[in-house]
């Protein structure tokens, strides 16, 4: 490939990006020969992880909350250093990146589950963005109830505090609500799977999809 391509995962919690994104790099690597660039959001670089560490596990009892709009510039700082120091320069390179998380979910988390202007979300992240454009997202969809189930699971199993995961159920179905309509307006960048068929099954499914993309 003379251009990189940029591929995306989105869904709610517990619906298994991280697992599905690393079964596309081993898929992907064994099959072109090249290791794809695997990022995350928020992270992805040593100051966004810092920012991923306040974002998901900074308590919201110990006396000072974070403030919606700080969540948000928070998310975006992230996103800059991610995007202009592993990204871009990647796909200059001609790189496959795939990345867990990515403006998708600033807009269903802090726009439709936290009632923030979505236009404004929308607005911020193309400011951001700077001119990069996504190739595919994946998005795995899950009804919250399921997530939830698998989110407890993991939290009992390894004992991570997670403060979005540790909202409402409602905060979760406006979560889907929001990944499914922006689906909706984005047809041709969008491909939505059932995070609830068996993984192996489901990591078939996307390398088909994501091989068109190729």
């Amino acid at each position: 490939m003379k251009h990189g391509v940029f591929i995306t995962f989105e869904g709610p919690e517990g619906s298994g990006k991280s697992t599905q994104v690393t079964l596309l790099g081993q898929k992907l690597a064994a099959v072109t020969g090249a290791e794809p660039v695997l990022t995350r959001e928020p992270g992805g670089t040593p100051l966004a992880e810092e920012f991923r560490r306040i974002l998901k596990h900074h308590p919201d009892t110990d006396g000072e909350p974070i403030h919606p709009i700080t969540e948000i510039l928070l998310f975006e700082a992230g996103r800059v250093q991610n995007v202009n120091c592993v990204i871009k320069p990647a796909l200059a390179a001609g790189r496959v990146v795939i990345c867990d998380r990515f403006t998708d979910s600033t807009v269903a988390y802090q726009g439709y589950a936290r009632k923030n202007n979505i236009e404004m979300l929308k607005r911020l992240n193309t400011f951001v963005l700077d001119g990069l454009t996504i190739n595919l997202t994946v998005l795995l969809d899950l009804p919250p109830e399921a997530g939830f189930a698998r989110a407890e699971k993991r939290r009992s199993t390894h004992g991570i505090y997670d403060r979005l995961e540790a909202e409402t159920i409602e905060f979760h179905r406006n979560v889907r609500r929001g990944f499914l309509e922006l689906a909706k307006e984005s047809p041709e960048r969008f491909r939505v799977f059932n995070a609830e068929e068996p993984p192996e099954q489901l990591a078939e499914e996307i390398f088909r999809e994501v091989s068109r993309v190729l």
